[in-house]
């Protein structure tokens, strides 16, 4: 078979390319995407130029205060919160029954050792009294009568008038007379005593709280109290402290008395030193804590029952200490730190070892020197290598 080819076939017509193409087949931009090049070469500008302003506000100096580090001697001390309390305290009951006929003082006065506070009726208790001595006088003649007749059957009996019987009856009488009168002695000398109990004085220098009984009431003997007395002058403050402490308080307690002192409140001048007078014999198990007591003189009656106060108990003197101002100690993931101030005004973080606080004074074991500078305000903005401008020194 053969087959006949066309004469001179015409090639196949192509495919008109897209309009973002060209013959080649290669993408040619468009009028919309040269627009969105542009616009993002507009926006590269302004970041390369932000990038540089950052770089130079990183080299503005840091505005910042700054404290110096001192060599100092610092007391060592406890601190705790305590409470007033009485140097002693009285609760003032009535002895005998009786009516209370006076009370001899003001609610909240001062009174001392001796004063009179209250007198209870005392016609009955004297009446008591005289009863009893007229017994005893009773029994006295009893007595002496008794003795009469024992030395004159003592004279018969050694010439055998009476029997040994009658006459060691006669003695035994007479000394169960002189048991009677010894009886009626000790009624005179109770009666006696329940009469001065119908004045009631003061048994210590102290001042009065509220009146519990007034004038006119019938009072019984260790009833309810008629009133409390307080002895604020010395005065106690008791405070606890973590067992921990236990030891250095017991060191240089050995050495002599350790000095206490108080403030009521802030801006409260000083109440006057105190001395501890007091450890207690054991450790509250349940706190770990133990009690320990100071004695202050509180002659001005700065110090009143009751009342909280912040504690210090110097144990001792640390000479020579490291000290800065306490705000210019940081915290940080590792540890405490500083940030010292170099003498170009750039700022290197140091970590640091302390040891307490005293009046707003940080104490430094390890990791400074005596004159160096720290920051003291304004470390939120800095970075080890930043510069600083110092705005004013503390002390």
């Amino acid at each position: 078979m053969r087959f006949d080819r066309p004469e001179n076939p015409k090639p196949p017509a192509l495919a008109k390319p897209p309009a973002h193409m060209d013959r080649r087949g290669r993408g040619r931009p468009s009028p919309a995407m040269g627009a969105v090049a542009a616009a993002a070469l507009g926006l590269l500008a302004p970041i390369g130029c932000s990038g540089s302003s950052q770089a130079s506000r990183q080299q503005e100096a840091v505005p910042v205060t700054i404290g110096s580090v001192v060599q100092k001697d610092v007391p060592v001390e406890v601190r705790a919160i305590g409470t007033v309390e009485p140097y002693s305290t009285v609760a003032i009951k009535a002895l005998v029954d009786g009516e209370l006929t006076r009370a001899a003082f003001e609610e909240g006065q001062d009174v001392k050792k001796g004063d009179l506070l209250f007198s209870i009726d005392p016609r009955p208790h004297r009446a008591a009294l005289e009863q009893a001595q007229a017994a005893q006088e009773r029994d006295a003649a009893q007595l002496k009568n008794a003795e009469a007749d024992l030395v004159r059957y003592k004279d018969l009996v050694s010439k055998d008038f009476v029997t040994q019987e009658q006459y060691d009856r006669m003695k035994t009488n007479a000394d169960a007379l002189a048991a009677v009168v010894n009886a009626a002695k000790a009624a005179v000398e109770d009666a006696r005593i329940r009469l001065g109990y119908c004045t009631i004085r003061s048994p210590v220098n102290g001042r009065t709280g509220r009146l519990m009984v007034h004038q006119g009431n019938i009072v019984k003997a260790n009833d309810v109290p008629l009133v409390v007395i307080n002895q604020i002058s010395p005065v106690n403050v008791a405070f606890s402290v973590p067992q921990q402490q236990l030891a250095d308080i017991k060191r240089f307690q050995k050495a002599g008395k350790l000095k206490v002192a108080t403030a009521a409140s802030e801006g409260e001048s000083d109440p006057g030193a105190g001395e501890l007078t007091f450890l207690d014999n054991a450790v509250d198990v349940k706190t770990g804590t133990i009690l320990l007591k100071a004695t202050f003189p509180n002659d001005d009656r700065k110090l009143w029952p009751g009342q909280f106060v912040d504690v210090r108990l110097r144990l001792t003197i640390r000479s020579g200490a490291l000290t800065v101002p306490s705000q210019a100690v940081q915290t940080g993931q590792q540890g405490q730190f500083v940030f010292v101030v170099k003498p170009d005004l750039t700022v290197e973080s140091r970590p640091v070892v302390t040891a307490g606080t005293f009046e707003q004074l940080a104490v430094v074991e390890k990791g400074l020197q005596a004159g160096e500078k720290v920051v003291t305000d304004g470390q939120l903005r800095l970075v080890p290598g930043a510069k600083v401008e110092i705005k004013t020194a503390s002390t």
